[in-house]
């Protein structure tokens, strides 16, 4: 079985394996989210599943090092990666059960992603365009790694608003990106994002409406700054096709949806960080949808995206455009459609 096969299994029995105990604990040491007119749900929730998201990563990881092997380049890359997440992890951990300020929780993300830039040196040197042209970043290397480590670790965050929601489009999002690691024989970005996706998986048997557990910030955070952070190891490695525009596509659905609150809350006077019931999920459920319905829509989107990152890869530059034109113009529709970008009253 190949490689990466076996990452997603571990991952994914894991994961499934570990919630319940998770599930256990959270009750037991009152790590619980309650509701409140934000929120859509009713009664108390479990909510540091991303333990269990983090527990079916780390064993894949350590199962595939042991059965097959780490080259030096990727053990840096890995352990690069790990530390950083772990420190994600727990900063997710200690916001779950003490609610931390939006500033701090910053300072908390913009350290690990310094841990994995400056220590590993895990950066963005330079990126391709859907045409193949380089763009070198030169001295904006570390600022533009270090403001996509943090920018998609809070755009997962943020949409984890419905059950089962943000672990599907992170599983759809690494689906997308190993696919086209593996077409590339990027190996350990098709390893990761495996092992990533059947942590994803494992936990939304207990994660689908109707949850028995959220996966909070412990989870969310992780699965946003992993997906970045491997991201950049796939864009260090290219010269044209996996460049940053791949994970910008097969995380189109929550940028976007992050994006647009940005402006929502702008236009509105608010500040940026402040929650508001403008996403797109709830949206969908002003007009009408349930809850499962609405997670369901934003799979399908989720999916189309994907299919557009991978066929960005394997068209002509003339395609490529049509593509993204394509794409423009269904966001601009949607967006107008749902009013997602008009303030809150």
């Amino acid at each position: 079985m190949p490689i990466q096969y076996w990452a997603f299994a571990v991952a994914c029995v894991v994961s499934l394996l570990v919630t319940p105990a998770v599930i256990l604990l959270a009750k037991r040491t009152g790590a619980l989210d309650k509701p409140d007119a934000r929120k859509v749900h009713k009664k108390p929730i479990p909510r540091i599943g991303g333990l269990a998201i983090y527990a079916g990563f780390m064993a894949a990881v350590i199962f595939v090092a042991i059965k097959f092997g780490l080259d030096a380049e990727m053990v840096r890359e890995t352990v690069g990666l790990v530390l950083s997440g772990s420190l994600i992890v727990a900063l997710g951990l200690i916001d779950d059960y003490k609610n931390l300020p939006a500033k701090i929780k910053l300072l908390g993300q913009i350290g690990a992603a310094a841990v994995l830039v400056a220590a590993f040196d895990v950066r963005i040197d330079f990126v391709t365009d859907p045409f193949g042209d380089y763009i070198y970043l030169e001295w904006f290397a570390v600022p533009a790694t270090m403001f996509w480590l943090v920018g998609l670790t809070n755009t997962v965050n943020l949409i984890d608003g419905l059950d089962g929601l943000a672990a599907g489009v992170s599983a759809i999002a690494s689906f997308t990106i190993m696919l086209i690691a593996l077409e590339q024989d990027f190996i350990l970005v098709a390893v990761l994002t495996a092992a990533l996706a059947g942590a994803a998986v494992g936990f939304l048997k207990y994660n689908f409406n109707p949850a028995q557990i959220f996966m909070g910030d412990t989870g969310s955070m992780f699965l946003g700054f992993m997906l970045a952070g491997i991201s950049v190891t796939g864009a260090v490695k290219s010269v044209a096709t996996i460049a940053l525009v791949v994970p910008v596509f097969a995380l189109g659905l929550p940028i976007l949806d992050t994006t647009f609150a940005i402006v929502r809350r702008l236009r509105g006077g608010v500040p940026i960080f402040k929650p508001d019931k403008g996403h797109l999920h709830h949206r969908l459920l002003s007009v009408g949808f349930t809850q499962r319905q609405a997670v369901l829509l934003m799979y399908v989107i989720s999916a189309l995206f994907g299919l557009s990152a991978i066929a960005l890869t394997a068209v002509s530059s003339q395609i490529a455009v049509l593509i993204l034109f394509v794409v423009v113009v269904a966001i601009f529709y949607g967006v107008k459609k749902l009013g997602i970008a008009r303030p809150i009253n």
